[in-house]
């Protein structure tokens, strides 16, 4: 079964940006409720889209910078990197059908 891969301030470039698939960057934190609501849809997600697009955390507490550089003010909020851009984003929880749908559009777009 696929996890999530955990991206940091120094890995976030070499696992997001340089990243040959679509990804989708949950931007979280251990307090936060709402975070801990969605993280199960997270991890099925990571199995569910493995081989096809990659599903990453990133701990704003212990990662501020890049939580800053995307102007992350609200968690959760899920990026959707394609391309090492920002193709979509979502502020707070989410249903996974809602996460799976983006996910699917950005897998299924042409590189």
């Amino acid at each position: 079964m696929a996890k999530p891969v955990t991206v940091t301030d120094s890995n976030f470039v070499n696992e997001v940006i340089n990243a040959e698939e679509p990804v989708l960057v949950d931007f979280w934190a251990a307090w936060c409720g709402p975070c801990r609501m969605i993280a199960p849809m997270i991890e099925e997600l990571a199995s569910e889209f493995a081989g096809r697009a990659k599903i990453a955390k990133l701990d704003v507490d212990n990662n501020p910078q890049i939580a800053m550089q995307y102007n992350v003010r609200s968690i959760p909020t899920l990026l959707f990197f394609k391309d090492g851009t920002v193709a979509d984003q979502l502020i707070g929880a989410s249903s996974k059908r809602t996460l799976a749908a983006k996910l699917e559009s950005l897998v299924s777009q042409p590189a």
